[in-house]
């Protein structure tokens, strides 16, 4: 049977504000069970880099009844981090056979 891995999300969280007004975030992570990481093609790679200037390094199948923001966040597993671009391409829950729904893309951060 197919599973996943853990996969940590980092999420940005206000804090408070600053002396001038402007909103003071901090990083909470959290662990997202049964992510499934898939290598990009060669033809995915290059339209990337051409069309957004991104170099895709793997895409995220997220399980089903996630409800976490997956836009712009970091994310780390295979002890790199990661960060995601574009929006989350979603599918009919109830349509997919398999655990999963959703895609996202990630490049390499840091």
């Amino acid at each position: 049977m197919i599973h996943g891995i853990n996969v940590t999300l980092y999420q940005k969280q206000q804090t408070g504000e600053d002396a001038f007004g402007a909103p003071v975030f901090n990083e909470v992570s959290e662990t997202v069970h049964n992510v499934l990481i898939g290598e990009p093609t060669a033809e995915e790679l290059v339209n990337e880099l051409q069309l957004y200037g991104k170099r895709l390094a793997y895409t995220l199948a997220l399980p089903k009844g996630d409800a976490h923001d997956w836009h712009d966040v970091t994310v780390e597993f295979f002890g790199q981090r990661f960060r995601t671009y574009g929006d989350v391409t979603e599918g009919i829950e109830a349509m997919i056979p398999l655990h999963w729904n959703k895609k996202v893309k990630v490049e390499r951060y840091g």
